[in-house]
């Protein structure tokens, strides 16, 4: 059909949901439902952060470090002014939607960057800010929306800067030890070549629990 594949899968869900109402997640899954879709999504982040090449940041590292805070910044901003002029939205429900929008992720950019193939450094720019705007966004809009459970934004603005550092702090020193294990184990070829992805998989899982515990 020469299309993405993530605008038919957008189709087919919202089909499916919402508007013909034959699937409903919260009944199909329950409690379960929050958790899978967690977990998913740390799992597509990992693939895709494996695909990335540490050597593109020396050309492109500060277009990618501008479009992960300006960028950030600016569309938080024009998102939640949309909702409030436009929509109508109230302050608070305005920021929160301003939030969630900022996330692109890879799993709407990879797609789209299959399909349309950019030449120049152009594809490398986008795949390293779907990668790691997704978990700025995502975290962006968690402290918000706590922030509005807790009572308001103004009183709890300590809270969510130190939600933010201890969000930040625990993912990335679960992450570092969690490498250094793999590391560990294949260089004393402690783990089969056909179980080296299961292994990962499971080192992910177990630092994706460890840190959202935390």
């Amino acid at each position: 059909m020469h299309l993405p594949s993530i605008v038919l899968l957008l189709l087919s869900g919202i089909i499916a949901g919402p508007v013909a109402g034959i699937l409903h997640p919260d009944a199909l899954f329950g409690e379960l439902l929050p958790p899978i879709v967690s977990l998913s999504v740390a799992v597509i982040l990992f693939e895709g952060g494996l695909g990335l090449r540490m050597a593109d940041l020396r050309e492109i590292g500060g277009i990618v470090r501008n479009l992960i805070t300006v960028g950030v910044l600016v569309t938080w901003v024009l998102a939640t002014a949309a909702a409030r002029f436009i929509l109508g939205f109230d302050l608070t429900l305005s920021l929160l939607t301003g939030a969630i929008l900022v996330v692109t992720g890879p799993t709407v950019v990879t797609p789209l960057l299959r399909h349309i193939r950019p030449v120049g450094k152009v594809g490398s720019i986008l795949k390293w800010e779907g990668i790691l705007n997704d978990p700025v966004g995502a975290i962006l809009a968690v402290l918000i929306f706590e922030a509005i459970l807790s009572g308001g934004l103004r009183a709890s603005t300590g809270g969510a800067v130190s939600g933010f550092l201890t969000s930040v702090l625990a993912g990335a020193g679960f992450g570092v030890l969690g490498a250094y294990l793999m590391v560990f184990l294949l260089k004393r070829y402690w783990i089969p070549d056909y179980l080296q992805n299961p292994v990962s998989l499971m080192v992910l899982v177990g630092v994706f629990v460890c840190s959202n515990l935390l």
